[in-house]
Formats: C-alpha cells, sequence, structure tokens
C-alpha cells in the first residue's frame, strides 16, 4: 500500500481506520505500525499516533548504494568459499532467461515482466547463496525502504529511450558477476556487485527530472518528493 502510493507524506495513520480498511483487528495493524516506524517507513505523528514520512532523493540514493555494498560482498563470499552446483546452475538459468528478453531489436511487456522476474530471483540467490546469516538481515531491512530493491527502478527504465541499452548492460554485468563466482575472484565479484547498482541510481536521478512520468508510473514516487508540487 505505501509504495502503490496510497498514502502521502504527512498522512495520519490511525489503528482504527487502518483495521476497517485491510479488515483486520487493531492488534496486528498496531503492531505492524510499530514494525513501519522501526524500519523509518513513517514517523509519529504531533498528533499522536504515526504519519507517513517523506524521504529525501538522497536517502533512496544512500540505501541503493548500500544495498550494493552488501550485495558485492555477498558476491564475494561466494567466490571465495565456492558456490554449490546448483546455485551454479539456477544462476545460469537466470542469465538464459535475461538473454532471451533483453537480447533483441525490440523489448515488449512480457519482456519486460520476465526481465523483473528473472532480476529478482538472480539477486536472491545471490543472497541466499551466500551462507551469511548476518547479510541476509541487512538485505531484508534495506528491502523494506522505498525503491531500494533490485527491481524497484525498472519501471522507469522502460519508459526511456536508452532503458533497452541500460538494460542490457546491467545483464552483462550478471554474467560478469557469475563469471567471476565461478573462478573464484573474489574482489572482482565484489566489484561487480557494487558496480552494478549504479544503473538504478541513475534511473532515480532519471525519475528525479521527470516527476509527472515517474508519478505515473510509479505512484509511490510521491514518498520521495519527484511528484509533480514538490
Amino acid at each position: 500500500m505505501i509504495l502503490k502510493g496510497e498514502f502521502v507524506p504527512g498522512e495520519r495513520l490511525a489503528e482504527i481506520p487502518l483495521a476497517e480498511r485491510l479488515g483486520a483487528s487493531r492488534t496486528p495493524v498496531r503492531l505492524a505500525l510499530g514494525s513501519l516506524e522501526h524500519e523509518g517507513l513513517i514517523e509519529p505523528s504531533p498528533g499522536g499516533g504515526y504519519q507517513m514520512r517523506r524521504f529525501t532523493l538522497r536517502e533512496i540514493s544512500d540505501a541503493i548504494r548500500v544495498r550494493g555494498l552488501v550485495e558485492g560482498f555477498a558476491a564475494r563470499l561466494l567466490a571465495e568459499e565456492g558456490a554449490t552446483r546448483p546455485l551454479l546452475r539456477a544462476l545460469h538459468d537466470c542469465l538464459s532467461a535475461g538473454d532471451k528478453a533483453v537480447y533483441k531489436a525490440r523489448m515488449d511487456l512480457d519482456d519486460y515482466a520476465a526481465y523483473v522476474e528473472m532480476n529478482d530471483t538472480f539477486h536472491r540467490l545471490i543472497m541466499d547463496g551466500c551462507g551469511n546469516a548476518a547479510l541476509k538481515r541487512s538485505m531484508e531491512s534495506l528491502m523494506g525502504q522505498p525503491f531500494a530493491a533490485p527491481s524497484a527502478m525498472l519501471p522507469m527504465q522502460s519508459s526511456m529511450e536508452e532503458g533497452h541499452q541500460w538494460m542490457q548492460q546491467a545483464h552483462r554485468q550478471h554474467h560478469a558477476l557469475v563469471q567471476a563466482i565461478e573462478r573464484g575472484q573474489g574482489a572482482r565479484a565484489q566489484a561487480l556487485g557494487e558496480e552494478h547498482v549504479e544503473i538504478a541510481r541513475m534511473n532515480l536521478d532519471y525519475a528525479s527530472e521527470r516527476p509527472e512520468l515517474a508519478a505515473n508510473l510509479m505512484p509511490g514516487l510521491k514518498l520521495v518528493g519527484v511528484h509533480p508540487g514538490k
């Protein structure tokens, strides 16, 4: 609901109306609000209870960059400790699916959907496969931040003239990352993981420069202040 743009910054979030809207009792709603405050998605309201907070572009960009650090280190661990054969097969399946989606003259909506599914799976495999519980918890926390997830900014990319080329570039990085893992090149895998998120940060910049388009494609961006009337 939050990332779908159903709330605006400063909007009060009261237990009873939310419980009625969700068809739930007040107790789980109260617990959920406390969890959202802990994650930094909402803040205490001056009149009591909670309200939606506004995020800055810098906060979102920083969260994406931190995701790169976490994923880069996870990739390094995989390269240095060795990935299992089933994991490598699954990663290569992702590469094949991505190749099919992006390496063509023009991508249609089904291709974009296939790429998003592949991309989410690829990044999840890296995190699950690294075997580091602390890293996974850090990633789970980051996933709660608006538009920090691996495929969060892809709707903007699908709207731009250069989007197809950027997607091909990102997928070439997927190939290079798997190659580094297979060859045990930890430092290279880490560097690739950190560099990989720069395309997402470029997408965020693109959205900030085109607020009306961003509001149509990604309504939740109104929380980040890149919408008309900012």
